[in-house]
């Protein structure tokens, strides 16, 4: 399957939000250690957005590491140009 340029960086975005996500639930919620820790509905819904998060990140490095394969590119390359991209769409196009 060929991934262009712009399905990666809606892929990386997808994966940053869904981060976002976790880390909205985790400042909402607390330490799971706390005293009374959560409860049931808090940990499926963290737990829930956690197996979304790495889903999301592992499908966005796979197909960043299959597209800079196919174009011979290194993978850390395409990387910085992913993120810098979604940085540009995250920012209304501000910077380079």
């Amino acid at each position: 399957m060929t991934t262009i340029f712009e399905e990666l960086v809606q892929k990386e975005r997808a994966a940053e939000q869904a981060h976002t996500r976790v880390e909205e639930l985790r400042g909402m919620y607390g330490s799971p250690t706390q005293r009374g820790g959560w409860s049931a509905r808090q940990a499926e819904t963290y737990n829930t957005a956690l197996r979304a998060w790495r889903d999301l990140a592992r499908e966005a490095q796979v197909a960043m590491v299959e597209y800079a394969r196919a174009r011979g590119e290194p993978r850390s390359d395409v990387e910085e140009q992913v993120r810098k991209a979604v940085w540009r769409v995250e920012t209304g196009g501000a910077g380079t």
